[in-house]
């Protein structure tokens, strides 16, 4: 695996550098073949050696491929050195749309939002006597029949396991009353309702967290597929139980409810009928949080469910470290495979229906 990349082109010697998102680094932490690089001040620090180790090579361009959100490259390229030579950072993660680049450190970045519904075309004229930008055009350019046509050979290869594929998938697991929509990770959805009280009663916990973003779609239903399911819930994670008591509770929530947090990188949650959180924006603060109808003592013992993912990374995400999870002794892996306790529920349940009921509340 490759930190970086010289690509000649058009005449030019163009330095590509790639950093991930923390998250994705947290995901793959285990894996001894991924690099250590966790944070913007190392990630900085290693853009600077590697810029550095060409410098007495003709680099013409130096551009940063990232993955690590619109507001974090903004915070990179403060601090990169100038001397570096970094000349453009194209990011993604933040699902940012931009319709003209912005410029930190003399530095350009540019998102092109999600999907594939538009790509980003970055027209430069580079002074290859200077290896500087002088002049650019930044187009968001919509992708359809009229940029390109459909690949013909590629469709026939993918029409070939259409039927197998449609058969096994196609299969209608459940019927909802209504398409059940999940907007904005950063808000209580429908859908994420959905989730996270079909978790807690199998749990049989007090506190269900589901993370906003493992929910993949904006919607699902009414008519529910073993397509759409595994579309909508595609990372199978186990489920975890713990005993943890309500000061610790109060932490967890007054962490991830913070304004800092919902800025589209952070990590984002959806929770059961059971609870209720109420924070104040103005004031920076969790104002109030009950768990079965009565307020949340700082003394009582409560059961938190998490997905594993939010387990391994519970410090950063919740506030709470592993072994505070772990300190009561009461730790229990509920199920292995969250996909397949959703699926079964939906199987047995149907003509389903669910509402935001204002669970999490901000002020």
């Amino acid at each position: 695996m490759r930190s970086h990349q010289i690509i000649k082109k058009a005449g030019l010697d163009i330095l590509f550098t790639g950093i991930i998102t923390e998250k994705i680094l947290d995901a793959l932490k285990l894996d001894p073949l991924i690099g250590s690089i966790v944070s913007l001040e190392e990630a900085s620090s290693e853009v600077g050696k590697i810029c550095n180790a060409y410098k007495n090579d003709d680099i013409d361009l130096t551009i940063l491929l990232t993955h690590i959100g619109f507001e974090s490259d903004l915070k990179l390229a403060k601090m990169l050195d100038s001397k570096w030579g970094v000349d453009l950072i194209i990011g993604g993660h933040s699902h940012t749309y931009l319709e003209k680049p912005t410029k930190e450190n003399g530095i350009l970045v540019v998102h092109a939002g999600n999907g594939t519904d538009q790509i980003g075309r970055f027209d430069l004229i580079v002074d290859d006597d200077t290896n500087s930008i002088v002049d650019y055009q930044w187009r968001l350019i919509p992708i359809n029949n009229d940029l390109c046509l459909p690949d013909r050979k590629l469709e026939e290869f993918i029409d070939q396991f259409k039927d197998t594929v449609d058969r096994k998938y196609s299969i209608v697991v459940t019927r909802f009353q209504k398409e059940l929509f999940h907007p904005k990770r950063e808000i209580e959805t429908a859908l994420g309702d959905l989730f996270a009280d079909i978790f807690a009663e199998f749990a049989k916990c007090d506190v269900m967290l589901v993370g906003s973003g493992s929910i993949r779609t904006k919607s699902l239903g009414p008519v529910v597929t073993l397509k759409d399911l595994l579309a909508c819930f595609p990372y199978d994670d186990y489920l975890c139980r713990h005993e943890i008591n309500g000061k610790q509770l109060r932490e967890i929530f007054s962490h991830f409810m913070r304004i800092e947090n919902r800025d589209r990188e952070g990590e984002c949650y959806q929770v059961n009928n059971n609870v209720k959180a109420v924070y104040n924006e103005k004031e920076k603060r969790l104002i109030s949080l009950a768990v079965n109808g009565k307020e949340v003592n700082d003394e009582t013992s409560y059961s938190i469910c998490l997905q594993g993912y939010h387990f391994n990374n519970s410090l950063k995400y919740l506030s709470l470290s592993e072994e505070d999870l772990k300190k009561s002794g009461k730790s229990k892996t509920v199920t292995t495979s969250a996909q397949e306790v959703f699926k079964e529920y939906l199987s047995s349940h149907h003509n389903l229906v669910q509402n935001v009921e204002g669970r999490l509340v901000y002020l």
